[in-house]
């Protein structure tokens, strides 16, 4: 278990101090690919094989029709949210509303597919949760990666409710980070559902591409309809 727990230790680290450098921004997606590639090799030294890890070749056919099922799911939720008056409102986030065609295609078809969803389903759904059933049961290890899955959203979390105006310093400040860090959390044993389900990264890849990049599609056409 040393692994993991050292795995979960690095990934919580990583992701709430990194945030708070400025400079991180500017070399996101290639600064979290690599560091997806060495949690990959590292987890490859130690003996782990592919399909430990849901990246193997033979589950990437079911990954992806899972994957599309749940994309889809996710997509026309986030459509029928956009269509309704009184849901639209909740679509908005204020760091993507003044985003043009380039900035939103960019954050939609690489920021987060490539800099954010890689990195998280491979080292929470695949490296994780595969290394963690591999030494106890495969329901702790569910749990316990949603769970730091969840703590890893603090800092991103606070982040995104500042720049939309949530005041922090007081108890609704913390209790809004609070409820994102459960919410993300539930994602994460909704993703790690699915990656258990199809036996690979990429059914929770597709899915977690759907809640990120094309709600970002969404609260930018939720701010132009008004």
């Amino acid at each position: 278990m040393a692994f993991v727990v050292g795995l979960a230790v690095f990934l919580l680290a990583w992701n709430n101090l990194a945030n708070l450098v400025p400079a991180f921004e500017t070399a996101y997606v290639p600064v979290n690919l690599a560091v997806t590639a060495v949690v990959v090799l590292i987890a490859r030294r130690l003996g782990y094989q592919w399909g430990q890890l849901g990246l193997d070749r033979i589950s990437m056919g079911r990954g992806l029709r899972w994957g599309a099922v749940a994309f889809a799911v996710v997509a026309v939720g986030l459509g029928v949210a956009l269509a309704l008056p009184l849901t639209r409102p909740l679509l908005l986030d204020e760091r993507v509303t003044g985003l043009g065609f380039g900035g939103l295609a960019w954050l939609a078809l690489a920021r987060i597919p490539l800099g954010t969803v890689v990195l998280e389903e491979v080292a929470f759904r695949g490296v994780l949760l595969g290394t963690w059933a591999a030494r106890r049961s495969v329901r702790e290890a569910l749990l316990g990666q949603a769970f730091v899955f969840g703590l890893w959203h603090i800092t991103p979390t606070w982040i995104a409710l500042e720049a939309n105006g949530v005041v922090f310093g007081s108890i609704g400040g913390a209790a809004a980070i609070a409820g994102g860090v459960v919410t993300t959390a539930v994602a994460g044993i909704l993703f790690g559902w699915l990656r258990l389900r199809s036996g690979s990264v990429l059914a929770p890849a597709l899915a977690h591409v759907a809640t990120n990049s094309v709600a970002a599609v969404a609260a930018v056409a939720a701010a132009r309809l008004g």
